[in-house]
């Protein structure tokens, strides 16, 4: 299959970015190019931050039910490629085929569900000291705002971010990441199929040397989303704060999983391996650690194997595989060096198969150690691959104190039958994601996702938290 050749999209229309090229591969077969995705240039993105400030005030001034109809209309038009969309995403970026189809279909809801906070009430109205005077708020757009993508969720990610700004009157401008750029670039044919207005969605490919910081730098921008590595976001929020615009930054995470001793352990293994070890562990919210009250550690350990061991590690053209690839060569190495240099007791994996189809691809067998130090590096750093660590505590204090002793904050999950323990729980634990009885991965749609201490900057993003990122208040009193 010959690999394709991307291009931006500025203005309604697609043009070379400019700069080499490096290739997108696949990453259970490296030898499948995807596509070349240019290193892009400066002057690419200083055109398409000017394409997005020469449309900022028309689509502004746009009625807030006009601007959710060309957001309905994109989700239909993302509809009508869904099979196209998932394939892409399953051979760039090793996502298991079914997950693919579930985020394409999020992808429509969040379009759809932001056409409708298009047309919602906003401000509000204040008393005023003066006599007769009317005094009221109003939510006004930021203008031009930048977004800065990874890899991991390629449609959903670009879009809870990108239609809640547009919905809401700004233009954006998107750089997603060169190792899912095909994935943006069929997106970015979705908005022109969709026939939104040129110039209110740009698309930029390139490196955050070439393309990235000169977009964050560009005067237009009032705004900047970012989700990505914890080294990433502080060079983001830092240039941010130069520039005085707003930013939000979405990094890292070591989520935990928090086994009481009523615990329902089956589904707390099960719960466990899903979010441990589906799509190689690579998602922010992925379950990095257990923390189980020693008393039923063993019988839960016993469950946690038979749960592991049931799920398929396959290549991504194995419709039943449920463990794929990690997304590259880096990616597997690193994995392999943190493992190497701790040295950890290995409870149960840890083996790739003797299969030729894992000849080619960056597979990472799913392994489960034992941790016994929490400031070791592998109870602290964020791995991003198919490596779950278990902790034993002696008791639900004990676990909370374990569970918040890192530097992220982004997700966690207790299971228990006992409501005083999981409202203990809730309050104590520090984590933006609080779940009991559940999986530590995902959210919904219209509900606020972000988290606490090094993994999020504190504003949220997605549901109604996403009004106070994209939009100002301004205050308005009028005297008779």
């Amino acid at each position: 299959m010959t690999p394709a050749v991307l291009a931006d999209l500025v203005a309604g229309a697609f043009r070379p970015a400019g700069g080499s090229t490096v290739a997108s591969v696949n990453p259970s077969d490296e030898s499948d190019v995807v596509a070349l995705v240019p290193e892009g240039t400066a002057a690419s993105a200083r055109a398409a931050a000017d394409a997005a400030a020469e449309a900022s005030g028309t689509w502004r001034s746009l009625a807030g039910p006009a601007r959710g109809e060309h957001l309905y209309n994109w989700a239909g038009a993302i509809g009508q490629r869904a099979d196209e969309l998932a394939r892409a995403m399953t051979r760039e970026v090793g996502k298991p085929i079914v997950e693919s189809r579930g985020e394409v279909a999020r992808a429509v809801v969040i379009l759809r569900y932001y056409a409708g906070e298009a047309v919602r009430a906003v401000g509000e109205v204040i008393p005023s000291q003066a006599p007769g005077a009317l005094q009221f708020t109003l939510r006004e757009p930021l203008g031009v705002v930048a977004l800065i993508t990874p890899w991991n969720f390629p449609l959903a990610i670009p879009l809870w971010k990108a239609a809640p700004a547009l919905a809401f009157g700004n233009t954006v401008v998107l750089k997603p990441s060169e190792m899912s750029a095909q994935v943006a670039s069929l997106l970015a044919e979705t908005a022109v199929a969709a026939k939104l207005p040129p110039g209110v969605f740009n698309v930029v490919h390139g490196t955050g040397p070439n393309v990235g910081t000169p977009l964050l730098e560009h005067s237009a921008v009032r705004g900047i989303s970012f989700t990505g590595s914890s080294a990433v976001g502080a060079q983001v929020a830092a240039l941010a704060a130069r520039r005085n615009v707003r930013f939000q930054t979405e990094m890292g995470g070591k989520n935990v999983l928090i086994v009481a001793r009523d615990a329902d352990l089956d589904a707390a293994a099960s719960l466990a391996a899903s979010g441990a070890m589906r799509y190689a562990g690579q998602k922010c919210t992925a379950t990095s650690r257990v923390v189980v009250v020693r008393e039923v550690a063993a019988e839960f350990l016993a469950r946690l194997r038979a749960q592991v061991e049931r799920l398929p590690l396959g290549p991504v053209d194995d419709p039943a595989a449920a463990v794929g690839p990690v997304i590259s060569a880096r990616s597997r190495d690193s994995i392999a060096t943190a493992l190497r240099d701790a040295q950890p007791e290995r409870l149960f994996g840890g083996e790739l198969p003797n299969d030729a189809r894992f000849a080619r691809g960056y597979f990472v067998a799913p392994l489960v150690i034992r941790l016994a130090d929490p400031d070791a590096p592998l109870a602290q750093r964020e791995l991003f691959g198919p490596v779950l660590g278990v902790f034993e505590a002696e008791d639900l204090d004990h676990a909370i104190d374990l569970a918040n002793r890192t530097p992220f904050g982004l997700s966690a999950s207790l299971f228990t039958r006992d409501i005083r323990s999981a409202l203990q729980y809730v309050r104590r634990i520090e984590v933006g994601l609080v779940r009991v009885n559940g999986d530590t991965t995902g959210v919904d749609p219209h509900a606020p996702f972000g988290g606490m201490k090094g993994s999020s900057s504190g504003s949220r993003e997605q549901g109604p938290a996403a009004r106070e990122f994209y939009t100002e208040t301004k205050t308005v009193q009028i005297n008779p």
